[in-house]
This record gives C-alpha cells, structure tokens and sequence, in this order.
C-alpha cells in the first residue's frame, strides 16, 4: 500500500516498466501525469487505468525537450515527480552516445531545472541504475552524471540492479528463443548479476519517496545470482548458446563503489547516503 495519497504525481517514462509499474500502484489514491514518447504503450496504460476510474492522463513527448517539460509542469503543476525516462540499454548506447546524452543527461536536466521553478513540487525521485558503479560503459557514465546532478539539486535519488521481466530483460529474450525452438543465448555463464521483481523494486521507489531531500537511496538486493542458474531454474536443460560479453558489459556489477559502503547508512531495505 503506498503512503502517497491525495498528490498529482508527474511520472516520466510512465509507459515502460518501472514507469508503468508506479503509474498501477499509485493511480488509485492519486492523480497521475505520464510523459513519454512511446504513444501506443502510454495510451494503452492510461486507458487500462481509466478503465478502473482512476485519474491519469498523458502526453506524447521527450523530457529532451524543454518546452514540452514546461507545458506539462505549467498545466498539471504536480507535487511529486519519479523521473524514470531514460535509456537503458548497453549495447544500443555504445553505438549511439549522443542518443544516451541527450536522454539521460539533458533529459535529466531539463526535468530538474524546471522543478526547481515550481514551489509546488515536493519530492523530485530519481531512478538510477547500478550500472553508474565503477561505470564503463555509455548508459552508465550518463546515468552517473544524472545522478551527480540531481544530488547536486537536493533531491532524491534510488539506485538498484537489474529487474526481472522488464522490457528488453533476459527473460523476454528467453521466453520468445524457446518459442521459437532455437538456444538460448548467455553471454557468459560466469555472469552475475542482482535481480528483483519490477513490483519489488517499484514499491522501493515509492518508500524512498518519502525520504529526505538530497539523500540516495541504494537497494538492499541480496547476493548476485550467476544468470546460468537462472536458466537451469527456468528451463532445466534447455540448450544454450555461449555468444561472449558485448562491448560495455560486465561479468558482475556492484551497488555501491568502495568509499560508499564505508559511508552508506543501512536503514531497513535501504542504504542511504
């Protein structure tokens, strides 16, 4: 049960998985807003919504764009906001950088700038990734930037590792691979990573909201799971196919670099610098 009530929550990337998941648990005590620039998904969700008398509604459009950020915060005036719009992806980012800087670095600073204009806005929540951690790749360099930025604006951000059955996930791939007869591919079977459940992981996002100002909030996610006990686990011997880390990748990554776990705070699921 969420501990928001009564607010107009703006929720950026509302239609994909994270953005979607906290449009359901929090559209039925509050009053949601979506900006997103896939159409069909966004239309979708929101009709979902409608559908169970909830008040939500949408515009198709790019947190790159500042007068589009604008319109939304002008019109809708909203007292929470979870940015979750990004890219995501390791691979297409490394091929593309400037896509992943112009999402998630002046994306992200659009979105702050203009919450920093409207004495309206109560919390402004980040999602990060783990991937900003001794990053070496595209999506996590500009993720840490975004990151920096919205600390350095003193508002909140919530760090966690990979979240199963998100879209573009291993489990995807897996699922339509088996149906179509063929391997499934692992990069490498020394792989490790942390996983939960995209519920899980909304759930914490929506109790960091509610956390001071300026704080990061780091998800207690357990051990690292090697992803080829995943698949033994999902489909005991099912052949696989070995196709080698990707440009970016990593065969585990961590939630917190070496000067963090020194400082970070636990409190309950959280750690918190």
């Amino acid at each position: 049960m969420s501990s928001l009530k009564n607010k107009r929550i703006l929720i950026t990337g509302g239609g994909g998985s994270i953005g979607s998941e906290l449009v359901r648990q929090l559209a039925p005590d509050n009053k949601i807003f979506i900006i997103d620039n896939n159409e069909t998904n966004t239309y979708l969700l929101r009709e979902e919504m409608r559908g169970k008398g909830y008040w939500v509604h949408s515009r198709t459009g790019d947190v790159r764009n500042k007068a589009t950020v604008f319109d939304v915060f002008s019109d809708f005036k909203p007292q929470i906001v979870f940015h979750a719009a990004a890219l995501k992806h390791v691979t297409p980012n490394e091929e593309y950088p400037r896509e992943a800087v112009e999402t998630n670095i002046i994306g992200t600073l659009n979105m702050i700038e203009e919450a920093k204009n409207w004495e309206c806005v109560d919390k402004f929540v980040f999602i990060s990734t783990d991937k900003v951690v001794n990053a070496n790749c595209n999506m996590g360099i500009t993720k840490l930037c975004a990151e920096g930025l919205v600390r350095k604006a003193g508002f909140i951000a919530v760090r966690f590792g990979n979240v199963l059955n998100s879209r573009g996930s291993v489990l995807k791939i897996w699922e339509k691979q088996v149906k179509d007869k063929i391997p499934i591919t692992i990069t490498d079977k020394r792989m490790e990573r942390y996983m939960m459940t995209i519920p899980d992981a909304c759930e914490l996002v929506i109790e960091a909201s509610q956390g001071k100002q300026g704080e990061l909030y780091i998800m207690d996610m357990g051990e690292r799971k090697k992803i080829i006990d995943l698949k033994e686990e999902l489909y005991p011997d099912y052949p696989i196919k070995e196709i080698g880390m990707r440009p970016g990748e990593t065969l585990d990554e961590k939630l917190m670099t070496k000067d963090e776990e020194k400082l970070a705070i636990k409190r309950g699921k959280f750690y918190i610098l």
